[in-house]
């Protein structure tokens, strides 16, 4: 058997940007789209008092783990049987990874799905071997490697997280550099920091980095793309810009240095805590969903930041004026001031952030 050709035919690809991007990106969307919009909701019932939203948010919570596992598939062109068998699997990952379960639903997900593409209509019987097969490659691998990669996950998100609270300043610089970087780079902060449980301090320092790229960008290029730039960076997304980093990564300097300047800010100044779901932590600005976990963090903190010693709150004048001023306003200030002088040395020209 020509094993290149087979895998041609079966669009089995093994590279970097299929798993590291596609499939790490998609599983982003499928978080959002289950443990994220759950937990808004939920926290949303719990405010009004409101059991039915409690409910719909708890269920969207629940099926993390398929959905996760459902985008992946999606994102390496599953086949049918295939993709739907991956819902098994997703919650067998998410549900043996313990707290570093998202990394498990990735790798798990990824293997189970390439096998199942390799048989899918393959036989005569493909109704029962594709779904038989893929399955089984998953909840083998769940039961055995499943705790161990949630575990190394885990710890070394609380690494992480343990080291911002030692020094709070330098950590604080460079998780917000390294996740804002993340955010605007074609692959998924979200997804970074719901693998390693980004909690916390860190998590804090995380979304920093992130607001600054995105308040950022969309602030500072408004002379070239107005309100409707203004919006698609501030609330959508700063990776927008990445055909002009590559043009001119000169452009990228205000951004960068406004991140640096943002997460000790929020670590060292505000003790900016992200205590929501993981996830928001790389969010940034996105539809506001930074903003949002760290005021469902507020009010009921995820299990992965209880599990690291926080508890609910009642913000302060302080803890919104913190939210608002590393959100918005230091980057809309900041990242435009350093750009005029990446102008004045001649690094920075007209047209250089037109998307």
């Amino acid at each position: 058997m020509d094993i290149k050709a087979f895998l041609k035919r079966k669009n089995i690809v093994f590279s970097a940007k299929r798993y590291g991007i596609d499939a790490l990106g998609a599983m982003a969307q499928g978080l959002f789209c289950s443990l994220l919009i759950g937990t808004i909701l939920k926290t949303f019932g719990q405010q009004i008092g409101s059991p039915l939203f409690v409910d719909i948010g708890s269920y969207a919570m629940s099926v993390s783990g398929p959905a996760m596992a459902v985008a992946i598939g999606y994102a390496l062109q599953a086949d049918p049987m295939v993709l739907f068998s991956l819902t098994a699997v997703g919650w067998a990952a998410n549900a043996e990874g313990g707290a570093g379960g998202p990394l498990a639903v990735l790798v798990i997900a990824i293997i189970a799905c390439e096998f199942g593409k390799a048989v899918s209509r393959e036989t005569k019987v493909d109704i029962l071997v594709t779904p038989a097969v893929t399955i089984t490659i998953g909840g083998i691998l769940a039961k055995f490697i499943a705790p161990p990669i949630g575990t190394a996950a885990s710890s070394f998100g609380i690494l992480i997280d343990q080291a911002t609270k030692l020094q709070p300043f330098w950590m604080g610089i460079a998780v917000s550099v390294l996740v804002g970087i993340a955010l605007t780079l074609p692959i998924s902060s979200a997804a970074i920091c719901s693998v390693l449980g980004l909690t916390g301090l860190a998590g804090g320092a995380a979304l920093a980095g992130c607001c600054a790229q995105m308040m950022g960008f969309a602030v500072m290029s408004f002379r070239e793309n107005g309100v409707g730039g203004l919006i698609s960076q501030g609330l959508g997304t700063s990776m927008l810009q990445m055909p002009n980093i590559v043009k001119n990564p000169r452009v990228w300097i205000a951004p960068i240095v406004t991140s640096a300047i943002t997460g000790p800010l929020a670590t060292c100044l505000f003790h900016l805590e992200m205590n929501g779901a993981p996830i928001n932590s790389g969010m940034g600005t996105s539809g506001l969903c930074g903003q949002i976990g760290v005021w469902t963090g507020w009010i009921s903190p995820s299990e992965a930041a209880l599990a690291r010693g926080a508890s609910a709150i009642t913000p302060g004048m302080t803890d919104w004026l913190g939210l608002i001023l590393i959100s918005f306003v230091l980057p809309a200030v900041l990242a435009p001031l350093i750009n005029m002088f990446c102008r004045k040395m001649n690094w920075v020209h007209d047209g250089d952030l037109t998307i």
